[in-house]
């Protein structure tokens, strides 16, 4: 007989508790406990999701909370999040021309698992729990290999971060298999971002976008969290901060502006990049946050510095470019060059969900100002998740909901200071720029999105969107088709 049980027992942690509450009451921040303290365990569930994390979206859900609740209608309208739905594991995966490609059944299943796993924490019946286990244990039984084009790295990258995930969710469930899980990701994913970081394909290391190392980054990190490898986070967290290809974030944000905007390198590329490799980052910077890591505040926020120019520029806003010539080819073989002199065109309607997840860390959990982010999240909130961006890979990129998932209450903030980070592994954190707090008032002239202080409105319009949620609905599911973007 199969072992049936309640929500409260799956979300109980391994180890040690999932996070310290920080202060009390309603504006308390949870924070995990420092990973990197000495002979500390790892944090579970502690990749993006904490105990803390599903608890709030189930309370909140239950008690009729906007926006929790037009979040959670986003989620069990998606196809993918309804039980039952079966498996359909290949032992080989392929990515990439020339080869009978097969990835988007492993992508749409993990997104089923992934999305009915979060179901059944915030709902608590037990359907959606089985079917997610059921489609984890069917791949980890069969896959064997990621094969392909150089396209097998961003597979591995992006289907190795989501799958761990959603096992995440359910590591302590009866049936599931969290050893065989445990071995696809240590010996199918993780290797080839490995070495995807370590030797970029036998390519120059200009020669390969931010995004690519980023997927490659989100999948090593979350295999040493989920894996309980405490080396293979700090090799993560270290190609972060200084690794030498493009996906690091001095890299990746080159130029830090005086108005305080972070030059996002790949918007000289094009917009559906630029937003795909803000959302890697900011997933890795999730995750590491939950293990007591601060890679959100790392050199002076500089990831929030980028996430507001991208934000601004995908607002339709004007953004300065410094020319950008990288070097292309491959070791010992062909070479080039490519320059990107000036941004590239945007769409306003195009839009990822990757939003919801920055603004709050920054102006909730921080208390800091990131009023062109807030705006970005209040304008793709309710955010959906796989399926609701188009049919094609660039819609399964991120795991999304997160409004559902990432809302949170604005911490207290004390002395008009941000709030403390999780660890002393931050090397500051001080914010963008130096700017004030986010309960500031501007002066008389002065911008708005300069001064972060409209982070009150977009939050506020984002607050709303409960009350119409439903009735929203069908409109957005139209609109979806056609916003989505490859890798």
């Amino acid at each position: 007989m199969k072992r049936q049980i309640s929500r409260r027992s799956i979300l109980k942690a391994t180890g040690i508790g999932a996070s310290a509450a920080v202060g009390t009451g309603a504006g308390a921040t949870a924070l995990a406990t420092p990973a990197g303290a000495a002979g500390a365990p790892l944090v579970h569930p502690g990749l993006l999701h904490t105990r803390a994390d599903l608890d709030r979206m189930a309370a909140k859900v239950k008690a009729g909370a906007r926006p929790y609740t037009a979040g959670f209608a986003e989620l069990t309208a998606n196809r993918h999040a309804q039980s039952g739905w079966r498996a359909n594991p290949q032992a080989v995966v392929y990515r990439g021309s020339g080869t009978p490609q097969n990835y988007g059944i492993l992508y749409n299943d993990i997104h089923v698992a992934y999305q009915n796993a979060l179901r059944f924490h915030v709902s608590g019946e037990e359907a959606y729990a089985g079917t997610a286990v059921a489609i984890l244990n069917a791949w980890s039984g069969k896959l064997t290999r990621l094969e392909g084009s150089a396209d097998r790295f961003l597979a591995a990258g992006l289907y190795g971060y989501q799958f761990a995930n959603a096992a995440e969710l359910v590591r302590d469930h009866g049936d599931f298999d969290l050893g065989r899980a445990r071995r696809l990701m240590l010996d199918v994913f993780h290797p080839l971002s490995d070495d995807f970081l370590s030797r970029h394909n036998n390519a120059v290391l200009t020669n390969y976008w931010p995004n690519w190392d980023l997927t490659a980054i989100a999948c090593v990190l979350a295999t040493g969290i989920f894996c309980d490898e405490r080396a293979v986070v700090e090799r993560a967290v270290e190609y972060f901060k200084h690794g030498d290809g493009m996906g690091s974030v001095r890299h990746a944000i080159p130029v830090v502006h005086a108005d305080g905007l972070g030059e996002w390198v790949e918007a000289g590329r094009d917009q559906g990049h630029a937003l795909l490799g803000v959302g890697l980052m900011g997933t890795v910077c999730e995750m590491a946050w939950n293990q007591g890591v601060d890679l959100y505040g790392y050199d002076d926020s500089r990831f929030l510095k980028g996430a507001q120019y991208v934000a601004k520029w995908s607002l339709g806003g004007d953004v300065p470019y410094t020319a950008n010539t990288r070097r292309k080819g491959a070791i010992g073989g062909w070479s080039g060059v490519e320059t990107a002199a000036g941004v590239a065109g945007v769409d306003p309607g195009m839009t990822r969900p990757i939003w919801a997840m920055i603004a709050n860390h920054y102006t909730r959990r921080r208390g800091l100002p990131a009023s062109y982010v807030t705006r970005a999240a209040a304008k793709a909130a309710p955010e959906g998740g796989g399926g609701d961006y188009g049919p094609d890979s660039g819609g399964f990129d991120q795991l999304g909901f997160g409004t559902l998932a990432f809302t949170r209450d604005r911490v207290e903030v004390a002395d008009g200071g941000p709030s403390p980070s999780p660890g002393r592994s931050s090397g500051g954190s001080r914010g963008a720029g130096g700017v004030r707090p986010a309960s500031a008032s501007p002066a008389a002239g002065e911008d708005l999105a300069a001064t972060g202080s409209g982070d009150a409105a977009g939050w506020a319009a984002a607050a709303g969107i409960g009350a119409v949620a439903g009735g929203l609905l069908l409109l957005r599911r139209r609109d979806r088709g056609r916003r989505e973007s490859a890798e």
